[in-house]
């Protein structure tokens, strides 16, 4: 019987269309990189997340495989050239998560510039503050989109009505414009105007560390950052220096540069300590695209690209 290493949470849906379809699911959510170059070596088909690195060395010890299903968005966690030459196809399903991800850093930004976590913390500890907890509003912001495919065109959609200035920037060329979008050709008029910045890009070489201290010193306005993207995408200290300066009023993160984070060490480590205990800083533990609704539109939406040509 045909076999697939199913090593991520997914929906039943998935599990069930390949079933029906032949093949033997070996279902390991928790899975670690060293069993999997043994679990995979007869298995025809992979759906992962971030659990395992389909690297070179991996695919190497998996010559039966035909197809990988990423859950979610970004490709980095496949060696895609390798992939390719291989004559292995691979999928993605941003479709999938990217309202979860659009409602998430919608709420993340309301908490914040509504001091709405604070408050609620300061309460459990029997605190009753109204001036320092001062909100601002969102009306007649400008927003600074950085990637606008899925996920950034969700966030978009979530901020229209709050009758905010929207300014996208993807290096691929944008179609099909909403109406409340200002495209933009290059980071100038973010750097000149955005008043918060959010990042929804995939991690590549040519965004790591996309966000540093260099892109804080051409940011005229003082700005709130947003990261629902990846962890390696944003610079830790220059997201602390920047707090720090006052350049940067308020952070939220969804994702960071090792996960989970008792995996940093050292400096980015204490970095990080001190970021997320700050009154202007909202963190959560890579939820944003983790929704009930989003494991089930994942799992359909990879079920019919594998099989669509197949079948």
């Amino acid at each position: 019987m045909r076999k697939v290493l199913i090593a991520a949470p997914v929906h039943h849906i998935l599990i069930d269309g390949l079933i029906a379809r032949g093949y033997q699911c070996l279902v390991r959510e928790d899975i670690k990189q060293e069993s999997a170059l043994e679990l995979i070596k007869d298995c025809e088909g992979v759906i992962t997340s971030t659990r395992i690195q389909l690297n070179k060395e991996l695919l190497l010890t998996a010559p039966l495989l035909k197809w990988i299903g990423r859950m979610g968005s970004g490709l980095e966690v496949i060696d895609t050239d390798f992939a390719t030459e291989s004559g292995i196809n691979y999928y993605s399903s941003p479709e999938g998560n990217c309202n979860a991800v659009g409602e998430h850093a919608m709420g993340m930004l309301l908490s914040l510039i509504h001091k709405i976590t604070w408050s609620h913390n300061e309460l459990i500890s029997g605190i009753w503050e109204r001036e320092k907890n001062r909100g601002i509003e969102l009306e007649g912001r400008t927003i600074g989109i950085i990637g606008f495919g899925h996920t950034g065109r969700a966030f978009a959609k979530k901020l229209t009505g709050f009758d905010a200035r929207i300014l996208a920037y993807d290096k691929k060329e944008i179609e099909n414009l909403p109406n409340n979008v200002i495209a933009c050709t290059n980071l100038d008029a973010i750097f000149e105007e955005a008043e918060i910045v959010s990042f929804h890009v995939p991690l590549q070489t040519d965004t790591f560390y996309y966000f540093d201290s260099e892109f804080v010193s051409k940011m005229k306005h003082p700005f709130i950052l947003l990261n629902t993207s990846r962890g390696k995408v944003v610079d830790l200290i220059a997201v602390y220096n920047g707090l720090e300066q006052g350049k940067i009023t308020g952070v939220c993160l969804d994702v960071f540069e090792e996960e989970p984070i008792k995996l940093l060490v050292g400096e980015r480590k204490a970095i990080l300590e001190k970021i997320i205990l700050r009154s202007n800083v909202i963190a959560t533990s890579h939820i944003a695209g983790y929704t009930h609704e989003a494991l089930y539109k994942m799992s359909k939406i990879l079920l019919n690209k594998i099989f669509e040509t197949k079948e």
